[in-house]
């Protein structure tokens, strides 16, 4: 009778095929990893036990209306004017605080505009808040 062997198999023949898929699944999430980008504000929250004091005269009050103009000083202005206006008052006041007080009915690309152009002239203090309804449906 004649008996036959097989040929034993190494440790690293046997699970050559699954380390490498191991190791290519690695690498893959590497470099996906590094393609990960976020698309959203990146606000500079105020620590939670931090005190900070504004006075009503550092504050630059700015509104958007139902129909998504941009109020200051009870006149309706465009961004450019906006952006003129923070720039002149940071200036002049650099504990400046930009607050937008926004329609319920208000265009939210409006608003989210209104934060970048907040965000870009690196305005330390922002802030914002909705109308109530009635203040919205009448003057502001």
């Amino acid at each position: 009778m004649h008996l036959r062997f097989r040929k034993k198999r190494s440790r690293f023949e046997a699970g050559s095929a699954s380390s490498d898929i191991a190791f290519l699944l690695i690498i893959y999430f590497i470099v996906i990893a590094g393609f990960n980008s976020n698309m959203g504000f990146i606000l500079h929250l105020p620590a939670k036990d931090s005190t900070r004091l504004i006075l009503k005269e550092d504050l630059l009050r700015f509104a958007l209306d139902p129909q998504g103009a941009l109020l200051y000083q009870e006149r309706v202005i465009d961004f450019s004017a906006a952006e003129q206006a923070i720039k002149a008052g940071v200036q002049a006041n650099p504990n400046l605080a930009v607050v937008l007080s926004i329609a319920p009915q208000a265009p939210w690309q409006q608003v989210v505009s209104f934060v970048e152009l907040a965000q870009a002239l690196e305005v330390q203090a922002f802030s914002f808040s909705m109308q109530d309804q009635a203040v919205s449906g009448g003057a502001l």
